[in-house]
């Protein structure tokens, strides 16, 4: 993995804000660069998923958690982790684990983010135990180079059963205990961010959608610049680009380090405004007692935000009805609503979210 500041990973590569002033991997004095090759095949075949990817999760969270004075707002998110005596149990053997085979950098192994990960966490987990000796042989001996490891990853490398099995069991202990439970805001803020991206992704095309992941991005046609740690082009030769929202990555792009594999970009959302839940199941009653069934449903189908046709279809009803729900909604003060290209977005206010017994996520 390679990336520009999560890790650097050549399975992520991530330099970091003072690597790059330092100039590690600068080439003609400038910020190093992953060109992206794109055909016209390519960017047919180039997708946006709409959920993040469990094992890419898993791994930047444990980035996040070694790090989290840097990150506040996730402050509330590692307390949670390490005062509740069950999961931190359940937890710690996978931090350890990661902590050796996922260092911050300058290398992690692509193996641990196997593109069938798409598919969801036991697809993944299972595309782990089946990596083949030769390839953990080679990415671990590449982690050694550059992070010496301990005698007992040795058995991992040979492509012992019994480690990827123990792996894999950790792995899945790491995410019920620190991912799971929080999957639902975690879909609503990537839905969110979808929802602001969403005009952009309708028309006129694809390339929009580069245009809105941040400064590390520019869209040279056909090639995709992004900033990276080390300087590298990558072809993808008809097999399109698999984009991935992830919560937890943190201002940066990451990429897999073994340009054969199956291409990936993964983008940190937008982390504007994150809404978790915290009343009890009693106040959705209350609310469509105060409001009416249909308008309460729409006020909490805005979440952290979507837009109008997004609504109708998550509550299975017309455009119609959800725009004038919606407009009293916001007459009330509950929701505001801005216009972005075609698209009309929705979000709750301060007042919306205290209604529905929201507070920030983290």
């Amino acid at each position: 993995m390679i990336g520009s500041g999560n890790a650097d990973r050549q399975g992520i590569l991530s330099p970091t804000p003072g690597q790059r002033a330092a100039g590690v991997g600068m080439v003609g004095g400038g910020t190093p660069v992953l060109r992206i090759h794109f055909t016209s095949n390519d960017l047919a075949r180039t997708r946006v998923a709409s959920t993040p990817d469990p094992l890419w999760e898993v791994l930047l969270s444990s980035f996040r958690l070694r790090q989290v004075s840097s990150h506040p707002e996730l402050n509330s998110w590692a307390r949670q982790l390490r005062t509740d005596q069950t999961r931190r149990a359940r937890l710690g053997p996978g931090v350890r684990l990661l902590s050796v085979l996922a260092p911050m950098g300058p290398y992690i192994p692509d193996f641990l983010t196997p593109p069938d990960g798409k598919e969801g966490l036991d697809a993944g987990l299972e595309a782990i135990m089946s990596t083949p000796r030769r390839r953990l042989r080679g990415e671990l001996a590449r982690l050694a180079r550059r992070s010496p490891l301990p005698g007992w990853v040795r058995p991992l490398s040979e492509g012992d059963v019994t480690f990827l099995r123990r792996l894999t069991v950790e792995l899945r202990a790491y995410h019920d205990s620190a991912i799971a439970p929080h999957q639902e805001v975690i879909q609503r803020s990537v839905d969110a961010d979808r929802a602001r991206r969403y005009p952009t992704l309708a028309e006129p095309g694809i390339e929009d959608m580069f245009s809105s992941m941040g400064p590390d991005v520019h869209w040279r046609p056909p090639v995709l610049e992004v900033n990276f740690r080390i300087d590298k082009d990558l072809h993808l030769d008809g097999r399109g680009l698999r984009i991935v929202p992830s919560f937890f990555s943190r201002g940066t792009i990451d990429s897999l380090a073994d340009t054969s594999l199956a291409p990936v970009l993964i983008f940190p959302i937008d982390h504007g405004g994150h809404w978790a839940p915290l009343g009890p199941a009693s106040g959705r009653q209350s609310l469509e007692a105060l409001m009416g069934a249909n308008r309460a449903a729409v006020l909490c189908a805005v979440g952290t935000g979507a837009t109008t046709s997004q609504l109708a279809h998550r509550l299975s009803t017309s455009l119609a009805s959800v725009s004038r729900h919606t407009a009293v909604l916001r007459d009330a003060g509950l929701i505001t609503t801005h216009r972005t290209g075609r698209a009309v977005v929705h979000a709750l206010t301060p007042l919306g979210a205290a209604l529905l017994g929201y507070q920030q996520l983290v």
